[in-house]
């Protein structure tokens, strides 16, 4: 077979790289010509354009979820408001001093603003920054008669929480303040932009997930003065993009709270300038009214808050900020009491029938343990009617602290009661290891002092709330809840939640029954604690407690307060369907303060609540219908 010589292929590759090189000239001369067309020809329309038209990513804000109440009552909703946002690329400082001054904001507010428009740098400068929320329809009129003349400023209408019922349950509900730097650096999901509200406290915050939505967006094209423009020319920069993408409004709350019970809840503690008092439903452990006084003003609160108004919450010597349900310790004074005796009855450490002498204090080594007066000789019935003390030191002896401690801690005491909300604490119930591990000599002085819930004991109102409304119901200690479901906006369910038993207590039916008779007897009978608290035709059992406090000053001097006031109750005395729990901050005398309070939340609660109950049930079993009346006034 011949071979090729090398010589003949040299004019084939030469044509074809002649084919080569004319393809890459025509390809150049086709692009050059084209470009001569685009900056020689047409160069001025399209720098139109590019200097006039500019393609806005707009954040449609999402709606917030409703909170109701358990009957299906407006708590938290929302208003329309009207926001000014300000394109920081649009803005001019003409433009800007005429917005400071249609708003008439002062000085600092001024300095503010410009601070924050001059903050923004990179592309951020072309997305739209919230500069003032919820401004009013005159501040809105004003806006729009100058509007040409504050380019890049637009006014926004979004959904503006409402707090239906002013304070009311604030420290349930909680508000919302904006998000800040911070929060946006860590949120990766990108579910929130400057500006927004983000919840801070109560359920606003606990279910803040729940609550918030996702926002939407929309492209749109604008000039260079920041005003959207329309027609053809829009649709065919906008052309193959994702214009626009509805938002998800957040899912809606319903509360185990309600409505009229926390209303007469927080209308009781009218005459005390700093208490809590907190209604628990017996058989499933759900919060009916939770109630910290004094409250503040969710409303006031998610807005723009001035630093006059803050500083003043902040230095409030009444607290005004701290959920005392939930967030404050306190001696539990004698509601302690049925601790021991359930402690002294179960380990079989005493006969409930023996009697103990008391002659008004209790002699215990160099030291003398106080009681309220001189009871005489009473057995474990006769000291819880009459609170006796020195019954409960001598108990408290024969039981021991650990066993104190044991019992405690079954009934949920010393540690937080599970229902999630605003950072609840777990109170203290003190035993001989934790003494040690403070390097300090354990002594029973401390036991007799755990005895009467004082020393070292710490509880908060709901924990001893539910330490009674599980003395009510033969022990069943519920986890207490203030949600019963999540819904989507069109009422779709999304999570219910059931009432949850958090352990069933073995104790003895005698025990609690013999509590039960004994707390009857504080109410109800001459010589009880509680006596003159006592409502005709309102069945109710309870405890006092009158719990001592004091303050150390820095030159070591004590200074004794008035006491704590407590009132732990339930009712009716039958068949028991509310746990009340009453304290008054420095109240004094438990049986002339909380008690009554508590009676009066227990006779209303009955004369009022139950009989409307009754009603809406009766009515829309006839009827068939669901709706909600609307809330009436308690006489």
């Amino acid at each position: 077979m011949p071979i090729a010589s090398p010589h003949s292929e040299i004019p084939e590759i030469r044509r074809r790289y002649r084919y080569l090189v004319g393809v890459v000239g025509l390809s150049f001369t086709l692009l050059i010509g084209r470009l001569w067309q685009m900056q020689i020809l047409e160069g001025k329309a399209y720098r139109e354009k590019s200097e006039s038209n500019f393609v806005q990513e707009l954040r449609i804000p999402t709606v917030r979820g409703r909170v109701f109440d358990r009957r299906g009552r407006l708590m938290v909703g929302n208003r329309p408001s009207y926001d000014v946002l300000a394109t920081p690329r649009f803005v001019t400082p003409a433009g800007i001093e005429r917005l400071c001054e249609e708003l008439s904001l002062a000085p600092d507010a001024q300095k503010e603003l410009r601070a924050r428009l001059e903050a923004v740098t990179g592309r951020k400068r072309f997305d739209p920054l919230l500069l003032v929320r919820d401004i009013s329809r005159d501040q809105l009129a004003r806006l729009e008669a100058h509007r040409d003349e504050m380019p890049g400023v637009t006014v926004s209408a979004r959904a503006h929480r409402s707090y239906v019922h002013g304070n009311l349950a604030a420290h349930v509900l909680g508000y919302l303040n904006e998000v800040s730097a911070e929060e946006l650096e860590a949120d990766r999901s990108h579910h929130y932009a400057p500006g927004d509200l983000i919840g801070r406290f109560g359920v606003e915050r606990m279910y803040e997930t729940s609550l918030r939505g996702v926002s939407g967006r929309e492209r749109i094209v604008v000039d260079a003065r920041g005003r959207r423009k329309a027609g053809p020319e829009v649709n065919e920069l906008l052309r193959g993009s994702d214009v626009r993408r509805e938002p998800r409004p957040g899912h809606d709350i319903t509360l185990t709270i309600d409505v009229e019970v926390q209303r007469l809840v927080e209308r009781s503690l009218r005459n005390h300038p700093s208490a809590a008092a907190v209604v628990l439903e017996v058989s499933t452990g759900r919060v009916l009214a939770s109630a910290s006084k004094p409250a503040f003003e969710p409303n006031l609160l998610t807005a723009r808050i001035s630093k006059t108004e803050a500083q003043r919450l902040i230095e409030d010597p009444y607290r005004p900020l701290l959920d005392k349900v939930l967030r404050e310790n306190y001696y539990p004074g004698s509601t302690y009491k049925v601790i021991p005796a359930i402690a002294g009855l179960e380990q079989h450490l005493m006969n409930p029938d023996e009697k103990v002498q008391c002659k008004g204090s209790h002699a215990f080594g160099r030291r003398t343990f106080k009681c309220t007066h001189v009871h005489g000789k009473v057995n474990l019935r006769q000291a819880i009617v009459e609170s006796c003390n020195v019954f409960f030191y001598s108990l408290g002896e024969q039981v021991g602290m650990d066993a104190m401690a044991y019992y405690a801690h079954l009934f949920g005491l010393g540690a937080p009661t599970g229902i999630g909300l605003n950072g609840e604490v777990g109170g203290f119930v003190p035993t001989k290891e934790w003494y040690v591990r403070r390097k300090q000599p354990f002594r029973l002085g401390f036991t007799l002092n755990s005895a009467i819930g004082q020393g070292n004991v710490k509880a908060t109102p709901l924990q001893i709330a539910s330490l009674y409304a599980t003395i009510a119901n033969g022990g069943t200690l519920y986890l207490p809840q203030v949600v019963e479901r999540v819904t989507t906006a069109e009422g779709g369910l999304v999570q219910s939640f059931e009432p949850r038993v958090r352990r069933r207590l073995p104790i003895a039916s005698s025990t609690f029954a013999l509590l039960r008779d004994a707390l009857t007897g504080v109410v109800n009978e001459d010589k009880g604690t509680a006596i003159t608290a006592r409502i005709e035709g309102v069945s109710a059992a309870g405890k006092t407690g009158t719990a001592q406090v004091s303050r150390r000053l820095k030159k070591g001097k004590i200074i004794w307060l008035e006491d704590h006031s407590w009132f732990a109750a339930y009712a009716p005395v039958a068949q028991p369907q509310i746990a009340v729990v009453v304290l008054v901050e420095h109240g004094g005398r438990a049986a002339k303060v909380a008690a009554p309070v508590a009676m009066e939340i227990i006779r209303d609660y009955f004369r009022y609540v139950t009989p409307r109950t009754a009603a809406r049930a009766e009515g829309g079993s006839r009827a068939g219908a669901s709706s909600e009346p609307p809330l009436e006034p308690l006489p």
